[in-house]
């Protein structure tokens, strides 16, 4: 039996905490004196209601919680989040569509960051600011973000965290799970921080700095300008963009154990990093080459758009420096692999894991083992941990999942008109929520306002697929959910 009372008490609790975010933009909006004043103060006022409701609705709830309800309450989150962060595009007339507002929300919450709005500039602070509040709250889970306010909220939070958890290796720097979430957003925190005063340091005005750093370490994408990074026309934030993207792709477990023993070593040791990390030089270097020799550019600049664009994409960040759109095509292919590969997991990246990555390559390696040596036990270790046979088949099993994902999606758009690249790019783009589309019609420095309303709505549930991990979310859709035994 789904616990009803429990799903209504905890969303209830979560409507009140977005109210709190939309209570924050409400006040960028009158410290400017726009027109989105209004529309803040109503979407403030439906959210809190419907909260009150909600909570009274669930005001008998126990605080036990199935696996079930788990899963129940992420997918929803996420859903009724969105929903009522389209209000205030909405309400304001700056995104009158619903689907576009949808959309709009549905890629910030996600941290996709793929747009429907052609001129951003054009938005008032507030909106430009809930844009980048979204992807920010979104980058390590709402969920996740609500356990580390309110601990006791329900009781059965570790499941709750286990369904919203990225990759399938889970590492806790504290038995208790509240704890744990509160050190993770330390460390959030402390990245965000320092990456807004960096960027101040190069002297972005402090609106630009706050938005461009949610974005850079949500690894969302959204900029306050239509330009994106290319705006500024400096290279020194694009090294910094680019450095604390690189960083916000890392497990966040790993960058507090390294920062507490103050040891570099420690991230090195760590298999996934490593892994990591030689993709990301690899891919820089192949792209610097097709940039000197195909486009003429100087070294200087070669090496600043390859490795800007090229961790923009495996961070799933989305965030552009250059239009790849004019780039040689192999540098599309590589840039697309990037966009399936993801960085790490524990991070606010999305994409297939490089964590999964290792193991794949270790699943293959211990195949050609066997054939040689038919009789032999070949374990699967990852930093001296053994890796489960269970593990392995749920691996493989998500890997088989998200590539019929991609085919499935990629038939849908060539259906609906969308060109063979563009198709291909939006899937991998949408499902691993990195944002920018490779292609001439969509390319990476467009908007997706084109997209016909039917592909936004498949864009929107991609997303958010790919953002809890496909499990979660399809596993709601099978007979066996619904049953009670």
């Amino acid at each position: 039996m789904i616990n009803r009372s429990i799903i209504f008490k905890i969303i209830g609790s979560l409507l009140f905490i977005e109210a709190i975010l939309l209570l924050a933009c409400l006040c960028m909006a009158v410290g400017y004196q726009e027109d989105d004043v209004l529309a803040f103060i109503i979407t403030i006022i439906l959210t809190t209601f419907t909260g009150i409701v909600l909570h009274f609705l669930g005001r008998h709830a126990n605080n036990y919680m199935s696996r079930r309800d788990a899963y129940l309450v992420v997918t929803l989150s996420w859903i009724i989040f969105s929903l009522f962060g389209t209000f205030p595009f909405m309400i304001s007339g700056y995104i009158p569509n619903f689907t576009d507002a949808y959309f709009e929300t549905m890629s910030g919450f996600t941290t996709t960051g793929a747009t429907i709005i052609d001129d951003v500039d054009k938005l008032p602070h507030g909106l430009l600011f809930w844009r980048s509040m979204t992807q920010w709250i979104g980058g390590l889970g709402i969920v996740f973000f609500t356990t580390a306010i309110l601990p006791s909220f329900v009781g059965g939070s570790v499941k709750v965290f286990a369904a919203e958890a990225t990759g399938p290796v889970t590492t806790r720097l504290h038995p208790r799970l509240s704890t744990n979430a509160k050190w993770i957003w330390v460390v959030y925190l402390v990245l965000t921080i320092s990456c807004i005063l960096s960027y101040m340091i190069c002297g972005m005005g402090w609106f630009d700095s706050i938005n461009y750093a949610m974005g850079t370490t949500a690894t969302g994408g959204f900029s306050t300008h239509t330009d994106s990074a290319e705006f500024f026309r400096s290279p020194a934030v694009e090294y910094i963009a680019t450095f604390f993207c690189f960083i916000s792709g890392t497990n966040f477990t790993l960058l507090y154990m390294s920062a507490t023993h103050r040891s570099l070593k420690m991230m090195f040791k760590s298999e996934e990093f490593r892994f990591y990390t030689f993709v990301v030089i690899a891919f820089s270097l192949f792209i610097i080459a097709q940039l000197m020799l195909h486009n003429g550019y100087d070294l200087e600049k070669a090496f600043r758009c390859g490795i800007f664009q090229v961790v923009s994409f495996i961070t799933t960040t989305g965030l552009f420096n250059d239009d790849a759109a004019q780039w040689p095509h192999v540098t599309w292919v590589v840039l697309a692999t990037c966009m399936f590969l993801g960085a790490c997991s524990g991070s606010t990246s999305g994409g297939f894991k490089s964590i999964r990555s290792v193991m794949m390559l270790k699943i293959i390696r211990n195949e050609f083992k066997q054939i040689l040596h038919p009789n032999a036990i070949l374990p699967i270790h990852v930093d001296g941990s053994n890796i489960p046979s269970q593990k392995r088949v749920t691996l493989l099993s998500f890997l088989a999942v998200y590539l019929l994902l991609c085919l499935f999606a990629s038939f849908i758009f060539i259906a609906a008109g969308v060109d063979n690249t563009n198709a291909i790019t939006i899937t991998l783009s949408t499902l691993g929520n990195v944002g920018p589309s490779l292609g001439l019609e969509i390319g990476p420095t467009m908007s997706w306002s084109m997209l016909p309303a039917g592909i936004k709505w498949v864009c929107s549930a991609l997303m958010l697929i790919g953002r809890i991990e496909i499990f979660t979310i399809l596993v709601i859709f099978t007979p066996a959910f619904w049953k009670d035994r």
